[in-house]
């Protein structure tokens, strides 16, 4: 059970959820996974692929499995954070005694990611050309052929990222502002979160 002390003030910081993500992280490390801090949280890898990260929220603290969606959830504790969410899920733990309760089983389902890993298993997504393009964009990439091939250029789950929360948006108006707000970053070659 190795620490990594580029990981540890995340622990250290933590003014919520304290208790219950020392112990997912005590229990994460028994699996043998290596310790990395990615996207500002504690990452588990193997060979350097993602297996599981810790995160916290307001109401819950969580494990999420990198591949959830194709592991096995004999106790019905996976959870897809929302319906785009194609590969991840989650865990979640509102207080310590249900991640002492289910500590065998959080061990198990850890066990279960490592070898979807081992075994080099991918989630099937969803093409991008299956997800809805608002006619707004589509009318932009017409008048704006950089735009067309900026945002081909962009990666998959850039594309999707930026398709999923122009078409979130019910008014026309809000579409609109949306898609002229983004179009410098797609130009630059930036996701949503970049």
């Amino acid at each position: 059970m190795k620490t990594n002390p580029k990981v540890d003030f995340y622990f250290q910081k933590a003014k919520s959820w304290k208790e219950e993500i020392e112990a997912l992280r005590t229990i994460v490390l028994g699996s043998g996974l290596e310790e990395e801090l990615k996207w500002g949280v504690p990452c588990y890898t193997l060979n350097g692929k993602n297996v599981v990260l810790i995160h916290t929220f307001k109401d819950y603290c969580a494990l999420l499995f990198h591949k959830g969606a194709l592991m096995k959830d004999p106790k019905g504790l996976l959870i897809q954070q929302t319906e785009h969410v194609q590969a991840a899920r989650q865990i979640r733990f509102t207080k310590l005694s249900d991640i002492l309760r289910h500590k065998t089983a959080i061990g198990t389902y850890i066990k279960d990611a490592i070898a979807i890993e081992k075994a080099g298993l991918q989630v099937p997504m969803k093409e991008t050309r299956e997800f809805d393009m608002p006619d707004e964009f589509e009318q932009r990439m017409k008048e704006l052929p950089a735009l067309k091939a900026a945002f081909k250029a962009l990666t998959p789950g850039r594309q999707r990222g930026y398709l999923l929360y122009f078409s979130s948006a019910k008014q026309a108006k809000t579409r609109e502002a949306r898609i002229e707000k983004n179009v410098p970053r797609i130009l630059e070659g930036l996701g949503l979160d970049d």
